[in-house]
């Protein structure tokens, strides 16, 4: 059966283009791994490929859930590994795409992941509700300092499954986060970068081109959704900006909205960085090479 391969790295290197020249060349079909284009409706601002520029590539994993919808890791790992088999049984390619690090990992990886307690958690999400993030953040530095440590208290929903954890497990709620491990189907994992002043300014004009798509009235019509309320959705970056200034949208205030959506998406940039180059089966690549997709070609062809 067909190698899969996964195409990780920062946003904006060129994942999604190079993962059509590689489908094409390698009879492939695209399984996302980006948690935020899972959500229909969110397309210009996760930067997702419409159809009509997908030259008739198979897509699976985008457009899943509502924007209410809380997105599951372990709901992920199982529909998008039943896509990636099924692919390899077509006798295709299947190219896992995307720079959600632990989406990626959930699907490459053999891991498990930490049950949930109805009860427990409408129980903490209750008290959430009632107390507010700092308060709970405040136990949670009390039961597990170093998880406090690296979970900002503004952050409700990654506190209470972080405090959901420790009491299902007894164990700090960072032993149960998972580690590299073999991938699964010997997945040949290849990584895209740049060159970092050049990527803060592609990031730049991609956050000017999505505001000129609409990106402002997509939130508003995704408002009238409930983005507000979707506890994942609302948080994606270039969404929760607009959210904090809308229905506000005079010239000063989307201006500040745009500066800080560039800010935010450098941010997550570097946090894309530190997950992938810890991971040394990432084989990377210039993006901006001119003979990239020939240098991955060759790759693929001769570790198959």
């Amino acid at each position: 059966m067909t190698r899969p391969i996964a195409l990780v790295g920062p946003t904006a290197t060129g994942k999604s283009d190079l993962a059509l020249e590689l489908a094409e060349r390698l009879d492939g079909e695209v399984v996302n791994t980006d948690a935020m284009q899972l959500y229909r409706g969110m397309d210009i601002g996760t930067a997702k490929l419409p159809v009509a520029e997908r030259r008739g590539v198979p897509h699976h994993l985008l457009d899943v859930l509502d924007v209410t919808e809380t997105a599951s890791v372990a709901a992920y790992q199982r529909d998008a590994r039943a896509a990636v088999d099924a692919t390899r049984r077509r006798e295709r390619t299947p190219i896992a795409v995307g720079g959600s690090g632990l989406y990626v990992q959930a699907l490459l990886d053999d891991l498990a992941f930490p049950g949930t307690d109805p009860t427990l958690r409408a129980r903490l999400e209750s008290e959430l509700a009632e107390v507010g993030p700092g308060a709970l953040h405040g136990r949670l530095a009390g039961v597990d300092p170093d998880a406090a440590a690296t979970i900002l208290p503004s952050n409700g929903r990654r506190i209470v499954r972080a405090l959901e954890v420790v009491e299902l497990t007894g164990r700090p709620f960072a032993a149960s986060l998972p580690r590299p491990g073999r991938p699964r189907h010997d997945t040949l994992l290849v990584g895209l970068d740049r060159d970092t002043a050049e990527l803060d300014a592609r990031i730049g004009t991609r956050v000017d081109v999505m505001f000129d798509a609409g990106l402002v009235d997509e939130v508003r019509a995704l408002e009238a959704r409930g983005l507000r309320e979707g506890e994942t959705a609302s948080r994606a970056v270039g969404y929760r900006e607009l959210l904090e200034v809308l229905p506000d949208d005079g010239s000063e205030q989307l201006a500040e909205a745009r500066r800080r959506i560039v800010v935010a998406t450098r941010r997550l940039v570097r946090r894309q960085r530190s997950w992938f180059r810890r991971d040394d089966r990432v084989r990377w690549f210039d993006a901006a090479s001119p003979t990239l997709v020939d240098e991955v070609l060759s790759l693929v062809r001769t570790t198959s």
